[in-house]
């Protein structure tokens, strides 16, 4: 009896043990503080503010620890509704300095942020290697040679330093950790140690690619998910037609612009791009232009700049489509000193955050669609910048590529509702229309004259859609969600000098 009640009394001397174990583990995996921020309007509002402590390279034992931040807003009452996790985009985007900062930018995501609270908990999560409570990974990168053209060909010899140098700088880190399972591995860990069951998820451009990587790995945990200018896991590579259409769709608008009317010539704005396209891209004698700029130091600067200059723009001022028309038809008209002063801008040393080219290159992109990105027919527009580089460093990069069984969809039945503009040159709208068939219980939201925007930003003229969203993710009800929204034409810049007396 004596020898029983011994191995009772060890056994519960080891269980207690296992327990504080068990507890101590817990606690150095996370750690919560509680905060509260007062808003502009005198409001003060309580939150959680933590970090999460996880392998940096999830595949090997010894694996050095990581930090990631997170915050939590609880919701006003109990809903039953599932928490959601917000995923920024990027990647390499920091939000938790909206807790902290000043600012209508603040204030705004702040309130955005809040209206989450009839749903259920908001959980903001940030990213690995660029997170704040943790490690933010950048290198800089090399400034370009002023008195040249860009190409591409040497971007891709940029690309492929950048991460040599990165690998030297970064040798006492395991870069080949940051990968899109390791970003979705993130979520799960963060779940168990909040103890939900299930979550929703939210999130826009690569957000929603990190969502989509959470559907795929851990399919179990997700009840539904928002997805805004959509990346799907096969398309961190945009389809140069795809890009071009939604120039098209801007343009159109444009072409009606009372504003807009004297500066353009007979086929409108893509009659323009057109027509620059001939001027730089002659194939006899390429034609280069020289601009002198003053930089904001006083000093003259002469910047070159041609053919693939002009691709790349075409690329990279499409952001804010209410300025673009009216940056093509300055450059139509001859005027090209805002573009050189931008240029130079963009060829100087800048920090470039690593956990961008990380990702990318281990997604990397099926044979199949990089052949038909490189045989487009808008490559003659727009060149290979949206690819290229990352393409050609990926051997470079320490992340291992996913494989075709990660990049390409497969049948889900999680419930998801895609919002997607038709502006949007970032992602185009393509995305979605690809991946829908994929969601037998998706449903899509096509917004007209959308960019590359979050949901409710997209949404922002329409509360009926907003407030359906809202549902959605309280009870999963999908009736009163509309499939279009359209929003009102912007009005377009007009470009920096009087209308020609004859447009060309």
């Amino acid at each position: 009896m004596r020898s029983i009640q011994v191995l009772f009394t060890a056994l519960m001397v080891l269980a207690l043990h296992s327990e504080r174990v068990c507890a101590q583990s817990t606690a150095d995996r996370i750690s919560i503080e509680q905060r509260a921020v007062t808003l502009a309007s005198g409001e003060t509002i309580d939150y959680e503010v933590g970090t999460l402590f996880v392998p940096e390279n999830r595949g090997k034992p010894n694996s050095r620890t990581i930090a990631i931040g997170f915050a939590r807003i609880k919701a006003l009452h109990p809903t039953g509704a599932p928490p959601v996790f917000w995923l920024p985009g990027g990647p390499g985007l920091d939000v938790l300095g909206a807790f902290t900062e000043r600012g209508d930018a603040a204030q705004a995501r702040l309130r955005s942020w809040l209206s989450f609270r009839p749903v259920g908990d908001l959980v903001i999560v940030g990213q690995r290697g660029y997170t704040t409570r943790g490690e933010k990974l950048v290198e800089m990168s090399d400034a370009s040679p002023l008195d040249r053209p860009a190409s591409v060909r040497a971007d891709a010899r940029a690309m492929r330093a950048l991460a040599i140098r990165a690998m030297a700088h970064h040798s006492d880190k395991d870069l080949s950790g940051y990968t899109i399972d390791a970003f979705a591995a993130d979520i799960d860990s963060l779940r168990r140690e909040l103890r939900y069951d299930k979550i929703s998820l939210f999130g826009g451009s690569f957000g929603s690619q990190w969502s989509l990587a959470v559907m795929r790995f851990h399919p179990e945990i997700v009840a539904r998910a928002v997805l805004s200018s959509v990346e799907p896991l096969n398309n961190g590579y945009d389809m140069p037609s795809h890009v071009f259409a939604a120039l098209q769709r801007i343009a159109y608008d444009a072409d009606r612009d009372a504003g807009l009317a004297p500066y353009l010539p007979q086929g409108g704005v893509m009659e323009a791009v057109r027509a620059l396209h001939r001027r730089f891209a002659s194939q006899s004698t390429p034609k280069v232009v020289r601009v002198v700029v003053v930089d904001e130091v006083g000093k003259r600067q002469v910047v070159a700049l041609g053919k693939e200059d002009l691709q790349l723009a075409l690329l990279s001022r499409t952001s804010d489509a209410a300025r673009w028309p009216a940056f093509i038809l300055s450059l139509y008209h001859g005027r090209y000193e805002d573009w050189a002063r931008e240029t130079l801008q963009d060829r100087r040393a800048a920090p470039v955050t690593l956990i961008g080219p990380l990702v990318d290159s281990s997604l990397g992109v099926t044979a199949e669609r990089e052949h038909q990105m490189r045989t487009d027919p808008a490559t003659d527009l727009l060149g290979t910048w949206n690819f290229e580089s990352n393409i050609s460093s990926a051997s470079d990069w320490p992340t291992p590529d996913m494989g075709d069984s990660v990049r390409l969809p497969r049948v889900s039945p999680i419930p998801v509702v895609f919002v997607h503009g038709d502006w949007d040159t970032s992602t185009p709208i393509e995305n979605t229309l690809g991946l829908l068939p994929y969601f037998p219980n998706g449903h899509a939201i096509l917004v007209h004259r959308a960019g590359h925007d979050g949901a409710f930003y997209q949404l922002r003229q329409s509360v009926a859609a907003k407030d359906a969203i809202f549902e959605f993710l309280r009870t999963g009800q999908t009736g009163a969600l509309p499939t279009e929204v359209s929003l009102t034409v912007p009005r377009f810049e007009l470009p920096p000098f009087p209308a020609p007396s004859r447009a060309r």
